[in-house]
Parts: structure tokens; C-alpha cells; sequence
């Protein structure tokens, strides 16, 4: 089993969570939107960093004029998560995911750019089985996510769906310190369930 989260930074947070309480490893899918060049929220695409790169069909039909203007968007998009790399990971390499069950965390999804392109890059990497955990979406874009993984894990669909933030009491902004904070965290506490496993293995009870 390999919960990754995606994308950094807000997936980050909700992936932790679930990495303590099934005692998994933790890491990151890193994936940046392309937000077109007059409405940089709106989001036409994403890019991630094995390479793959998702494009909004829906939003490429009513953004045609800027498909010039993509490779731009992904070359800046790319710089930007080559920085996040070095800074996540500190040297360690993208986890081996062929042949395990990995289970996609995010944070919510509204058109799902980000989260569809991270689907088509772990798929890239064959897992044996792709679950995706997904606290609150629309309906629309739930579906179309669910139909792009083996298992579908969702919390909510509200309709009318306005944003992800609404549906949480505390959706402060997740920063760069507290995505590597999470990480190695995640990291030490397995380490120490591994740990007292191992220990209860050693000296069972009498």
C-alpha cells in the first residue's frame, strides 16, 4: 500500500491523516494547474512532474485562443515544480508504486485538473490498484473521477457546489514549511508504529 498525496500543497494535510491512522507511507504526486493567461484561477489543464500533462477539454473548448499560449504555461508551470521537488523530497527519489495499491488523497476537487493529472501519472507507473479519497467534489467531476481509478472513496457531493473550502471549518492556506513538516512526520511515526510492531512480535505477552 502507497498513499500519495496530491497535490501539494492542500492534498498534503488530508493525506496525513491518513497515513497515521492506517499506518502507510506518505508522499507526494507533485502537480501544478495551468491557469489560463487572463483568469489564472481558471484552470485549463495541469501539469505534473513525471510529465504528463492534462488538458480541461471543456476548458480548452472555451479557451481555444490560448492554445498557443500552453506550452508557456507548462514550461513556467515545470520550473515551479522542479523547486518544489528539491524542496519536498530533500534527495529522495519519486516511490515505486508498479505493482502496489496506492491510494490518490486530495483535499477536495472542484474541476479536478490537478487530480485527473495525477491519476495519469501514477497510472504511467502501472500500480496494481489506483483508490482515490476524496472529502467533497461535484457530482459531475466525482463521476468522472471515479471513472478513471479502481475504487472511489468519496465523503460529499453538494449541489450546489460553490468551492472546496466552504465544506471545512479551518481551510487555511497549507505552506511549503508544513507540507515537509507533514512528511516528516508521517515518515517518523511510522517508523515508531514498525517499531513497537516489531518489539510486540519480539516479547509477546505471557
Amino acid at each position: 500500500w502507497y498513499p500519495t498525496a496530491t497535490p501539494p500543497r492542500g492534498g498534503v494535510a488530508v493525506g496525513y491523516q491518513l497515513s497515521l491512522g492506517l499506518h502507510l507511507p506518505l508522499d507526494v504526486c507533485i502537480t501544478r494547474k495551468l491557469g489560463a493567461p487572463d483568469n489564472p484561477e481558471y484552470a485549463l489543464g495541469a501539469v505534473s512532474e513525471t510529465g504528463t500533462i492534462y488538458l480541461n477539454p471543456d476548458a480548452m473548448a472555451a479557451y481555444s485562443r490560448f492554445r498557443t499560449d500552453i506550452e508557456e504555461l507548462v514550461q513556467v508551470q515545470r520550473r515551479e515544480i522542479a523547486r518544489r521537488q528539491d524542496l519536498y523530497r530533500q534527495g529522495r527519489q519519486f516511490p515505486t508504486l508498479t505493482d502496489r495499491i496506492v491510494i490518490l488523497v486530495d483535499d477536495g476537487i472542484a474541476t479536478g485538473s490537478t487530480f485527473f493529472s495525477a491519476v495519469q501519472s501514477i497510472r504511467h507507473l502501472k500500480p496494481r490498484r489506483l483508490i482515490a479519497a476524496i472529502p467533497v467534489g461535484p457530482m459531475e467531476t466525482i463521476r468522472k473521477a471515479c471513472m478513471q481509478v479502481d475504487e472511489c472513496i468519496v465523503l460529499a457531493t453538494p449541489d450546489p457546489f460553490w468551492a472546496v473550502g466552504h465544506h471545512y471549518i479551518d481551510f487555511a492556506q497549507v505552506s511549503d514549511h508544513d507540507v515537509v513538516k507533514y512528511l516528516n512526520l508521517a515518515e517518523e511515526s511510522l517508523l515508531g508504529w514498525k517499531e513497537r510492531s516489531r518489539s510486540s512480535i519480539a516479547s509477546p505477552p505471557r
